[in-house]
């Protein structure tokens, strides 16, 4: 029983791993597919979650006085879903769409890495203080999701596997090389290198009032690359949960 035990939950740990890889490549790959199925997907999870949430917060907010008709609580929690699912999508199109495929290989990579890290943490919780995945998933998780995505971008630029390009540069590709109804891909490209730009404008302005290298930790957390964490953390919220599910059910 042991030895059946041990083989099942090796299995679970391999598929968890392959639907992160899975996860990654598709974004990789399709980025408009990913980016319409994160969007879907966040507003699935958020008509349950957000509704369950906002129930949980009525006495809070409406103490000793008669809360809301209950026809305001699906009404406020669809929305809610709603506009994070138009924020997911948005995020996951603009961290998986470009022309560089070398850099969007590294970015699969770092996305991959904190997913699954996301999904262990999540697990962690979940059995050793029998935390609710979803919820926490879904609620808790995306900051510091966001902030480990954006310091492995910083960190392989870093290592020189990711270009940082000059104001200069970008000025010359947005008038020269930019064509007059650029693709979403184009666009997206370019928006990552503003977004690498003023990540450097960042750092060389508060290295002026502190140490290069508290500046480069103070523009990983200012930096757009934090809203990918939201995608990440949807991820490692589904996967977690069914890893969950999947364990407390064997024999």
């Amino acid at each position: 029983m042991i030895v059946v035990r041990v083989f099942l939950n090796g299995l679970i740990m391999a598929a968890e791993v392959a639907a992160v890889l899975g996860i990654a490549y598709l974004g990789y790959t399709h980025p408009f597919l990913f980016a319409a199925g994160t969007a879907g997907l966040v507003v699935i999870l958020g008509l349950r979650l957000e509704i369950l949430r906002l129930r949980h917060e009525l006495p809070f907010y409406f103490e000793g006085a008669r809360p809301p008709r209950l026809i305001l609580v699906p009404l406020v929690g669809g929305v809610e879903a709603l506009m994070k699912g138009v924020l997911a999508g948005l995020a996951a199109l603009f961290t998986f769409a470009g022309t560089d495929s070398d850099r969007l290989f590294w970015v699969a990579v770092v996305f991959a890495i904190v997913t699954y890290a996301g999904a262990s943490i999540l697990r962690g919780l979940s059995v050793s203080f029998r935390a609710e995945p979803w919820r926490w998933g879904f609620f808790r998780l995306s900051a510091p999701l966001g902030l480990a995505f954006s310091a492995g971008i910083t960190a392989l630029v870093g290592l020189g596997l990711m270009t940082s390009p000059s104001v200069s540069e970008i000025g010359w590709r947005l008038v020269w090389e930019l064509p007059e109804r650029p693709s979403i891909s184009q666009v997206s490209e370019l928006f990552f290198q503003i977004k690498q730009a003023f990540d450097d404008f960042v750092v060389m302005l508060l290295s002026q009032a502190m140490s290069r290298e508290w500046a480069r930790v103070a523009a990983i957390v200012v930096s757009v690359n934090v809203l990918t964490g939201f995608v990440a953390s949807v991820y490692a919220t589904v996967i977690a949960a069914v890893v969950r599910a999947a364990e407390e059910r064997l024999p």
